[in-house]
């Protein structure tokens, strides 16, 4: 029994060291998970908290969609899929033979036009002429008829005669207030213009220049610099107004739209700044962004069939906001993007003093092209020189309504 008990308290004096040592192992162990869950928390709300990141992020940009103002025949193509295009630069050409016969038949009608307003201004002094006319002729009639009057009393005359002057008289004065008439019809045509101002010219010079506009809509240019994509017009094709024959995407127009969770949103506000990295370059490149606005529904909301929550097997989904994103052009411009790329975005939340919303409209388009401004270059030199060769002044046009032509 001694024995025994002597193994026993032996073993227990034993164990006694390794006990020892196993304890500040053990609070190491537990200082150390201490540590790294301190420095985790102060990661998060130092660093993590104040970010929004989201893998669900792609590159946008605008289409613009090539249409034809006009009906006509494609004759030729001068750009295909992946070429780049000029704004101005002609892309489709259209049969004009039509159109050609158009504008010579306007040019023609404006040239016919001025020509009949130019006798209608002859026609005033025409008129006036004819006025002072018989004017005289009344004054003349008015002569003889008094001088046979007297004559009755004595019957120096026949009645007969005397009946005819004062006939004569009558008739004279109906004719001078038929002239009247036409003299004043003929200045109320011209009255307060002039053969190039005349309302009938100014309509016929329209008309001329809208043929001529329309004759030069056969050549479709492209409204942006941009590339070629998703071509499908074919030579010989005829189209109609308002038919897709093309896409011209511009790739310096590009944005992101980074769909954040609905749980991520509250902490978003324009103008706050955004890291960009796709999936096209890597991590070596990485761009820089700023947020511009956020959507006024959920995706969900906008697509063709929206969900119906009211079912009885309704299972909750977060939903995901789109939040768009301006590029730098600069870096836009040394790394070229793609409409449709994958994109992870990072936001910077430090700084909540911006809106979630845009509180003042754009009052400045954001998008503009001048080719098509262009048209009507070169209808009115061709409308002026037509109203010159006919107006019969060397001026080209009458100074005064009533002026007559100078003479060849």
């Amino acid at each position: 029994m001694t024995g025994n008990t002597d193994r026993i308290n032996g073993g227990a004096l034993a164990s006694k060291p390794a006990g020892g040592k196993r304890k500040p192992l053990l609070i190491g162990i537990a200082l150390f998970f201490l540590l790294v869950a301190a420095a985790s928390t102060s990661l998060y709300e130092l660093v993590f908290s104040k970010r929004e990141k989201t893998d669900d992020a792609y590159v946008g940009g605008n289409q613009v969609m090539l249409t034809s103002q006009i009906a006509g025949t494609v004759v030729s193509i001068h750009a295909d899929n992946t070429q780049l295009v000029r704004a101005g630069q002609e892309i489709i050409r259209l049969d004009a033979t039509d159109a050609d016969l158009a504008v010579l038949r306007a040019k023609t009608q404006l040239a016919e036009t001025v020509r009949q307003v130019r006798q209608q201004f002859l026609r005033v002094n025409e008129y006036t002429a004819l006025v002072a006319k018989r004017e005289l002729e009344l004054a003349k009639a008015k002569e003889d008829y008094n001088r046979r009057f007297p004559l009755l009393a004595d019957r120096s005359i026949a009645i007969e005669d005397v009946e005819h002057a004062r006939n004569t008289v009558l008739i004279t004065e109906a004719e001078l207030n038929i002239a009247r008439k036409q003299a004043a019809a003929a200045r109320a045509f011209t009255a307060g213009t002039t053969v190039e101002r005349h309302p009938s010219v100014q309509k016929a010079r329209m008309d001329f220049k809208l043929a001529y506009i329309t004759a030069r809509r056969h050549a479709i240019v492209a409204p942006v610099t941009g590339y070629v994509a998703g071509r499908s017009v074919q030579v010989g094709q005829h189209i109609t107004p308002g038919m897709m024959l093309l896409a011209i995407v511009p790739l310096d127009q590009l944005w992101v739209d980074a769909n954040f969770k609905e749980v991520e949103l509250r902490n978003l506000r324009i103008g706050q700044r955004a890291s960009i990295v796709s999936d096209l370059y890597g991590s070596s490149v990485v761009y820089h962004g700023t947020v511009i606005g956020m959507a006024a529904g959920t995706g969900s909301s906008f697509s063709l069939l929206p969900p119906q929550n009211a079912s009885g097997n309704w299972i909750k989904v977060v939903q995901r906001v789109p939040v768009r994103i301006a590029l730098d052009p600069q870096e836009l411009a040394a790394h070229p993007l793609r409409i449709g790329l994958s994109t992870i975005v990072t936001v910077k939340t430090e700084n909540r003093n911006g809106p979630v919303l845009a509180m003042v409209p754009n009052t400045q388009p954001l998008y503009k092209t001048a080719v098509y401004a262009n048209l009507a270059i070169g209808a009115d030199r061709i409308a002026d020189a037509v109203i010159r060769e006919n107006t019969g002044s060397k001026s080209g046009f009458a100074k005064d309504p009533t002026e007559a032509p100078d003479q060849d």
